[in-house]
């Protein structure tokens, strides 16, 4: 299957920290600053919205991989944005290199690592399960 997918792409995306995203409330930690988790999902977000409208029709991604370093922490009501750069290709595994800033200064940055799926053939293989 012929995706249009290139080193370089890059795509961004950006929320405001509510409580419900805080450390306290999805319970990572115990203050209200924005939590690690929604961090690295931001980052994937990022990630997967960067590639998708390039991959062929019924094609997604699943994300399998993160490295990630979340070096300072961001008050409610502070806008964040996430930022991945496709880094690596090697057939259906794709890396990327992922950074978050809040208004004030990266709050976290590493790699996170996607592959290629037929989603139809992706599901069937997770409802066997069942």
């Amino acid at each position: 299957m012929e995706h249009n997918i290139n080193i370089g792409m890059e795509h961004t995306v950006e929320c405001i920290v509510t409580k419900e995203l805080s450390a306290e409330a999805v319970g990572s930690g115990s203050l209200p600053v924005y939590a690690t988790p929604y961090m690295i999902a931001l980052m994937e977000k990022a990630s997967e919205q960067c590639v998708l409208s390039s991959l062929a029709e019924g094609f997604g991604t699943v994300g399998t991989e993160v490295d990630i370093k979340h070096i300072a922490a961001t008050p409610l009501g502070m806008k964040v944005t996430a930022h991945a750069v496709l880094k690596e290709i090697d057939k259906r595994r794709l890396v990327f290199d992922v950074t978050v800033r809040d208004e004030k200064e990266e709050i976290g940055h590493g790699s996170h690592t996607r592959f290629i799926v037929d989603k139809a053939k992706f599901m069937e293989r997770v409802s066997a399960k069942i």
